[in-house]
């Protein structure tokens, strides 16, 4: 079975539409949001749900993405886990081609690219960014990663046997990336479409979140 979390913080325009694209994938699976203190109406929304298949958790506060797939990953059963965000961006109809390698014995982790598959372009700053971050995860880690930010990682439960994450915020990304690399897992890439979204559309990360993921990738390549 698949576990696909998905952290939750003020999405109402786009949380129904996400949940009807990802029930829609035709893989046995468990459903798992984490509203992460929302306050514009998407967990009123949410509260109306009554589905066997989706288990809904709630934060008293906001404290950030990392500690809502910190939540989702403590309740997560199965046997193979996929993040998903709450927005449009990523697309679920690409699960497939997540799960393939996963699935033929190919790899125990697999991440989508965005900058190998088609779509909208993102900010070029953050494009910047984004290689940036990659080639010092790369330099730090001896691997070779296109996107190390993506929102699309998935890896069998037994991969993060023994990994304890702390971070709170956007900082998963790499605090996940890291811990995963340092105990020798190669990470399998697949193209994906990315259809960026603008901040007046909700996008939250920032050139803060940029430094806080640099200083991440750093501090754990030399501690735990």
């Amino acid at each position: 079975m698949i576990s696909i979390i998905i952290p939750v913080f003020n999405e109402k325009k786009t949380i129904e539409e996400i949940i009807h694209r990802v029930k829609a994938v035709p893989f046995n699976k468990e459903i798992i949001i984490v509203d992460d203190g929302s306050s514009d109406g998407t967990k009123e929304i949410l509260k109306k749900i009554v589905d066997p298949l989706i288990n809904i958790f709630y934060h008293k506060k906001n404290y950030g993405k990392g500690r809502a797939v910190r939540t989702g990953l403590e309740k997560a059963s199965g046997d193979i886990i996929l993040i998903q965000d709450a927005d449009l961006e990523y697309n679920p109809r690409e699960y497939p081609q997540l799960l393939k390698p996963i699935l033929e014995n190919k790899a125990e982790v697999v991440y989508g690219s965005r900058f190998r598959g088609e779509g909208k372009s993102m900010f070029f700053w953050h494009a910047v960014g984004n290689n940036f971050l990659t080639f010092v995860t790369n330099l730090l880690y001896n691997t070779t990663l296109t996107d190390m930010e993506t929102c699309y990682k998935v890896m069998k439960k037994e991969v993060l046997e023994g990994v304890t994450l702390k971070s709170n915020k956007f900082n998963i990304e790499p605090e996940l990336t890291a811990k995963i690399l340092k105990k020798r897992y190669r990470i399998y890439e697949v193209p994906i479409s990315y259809a960026g979204r603008e901040y007046s559309e909700g996008k939250k990360i920032t050139w803060r979140d940029g430094l806080i993921a640099l200083w991440t990738l750093i501090k754990y390549r030399f501690f735990n």
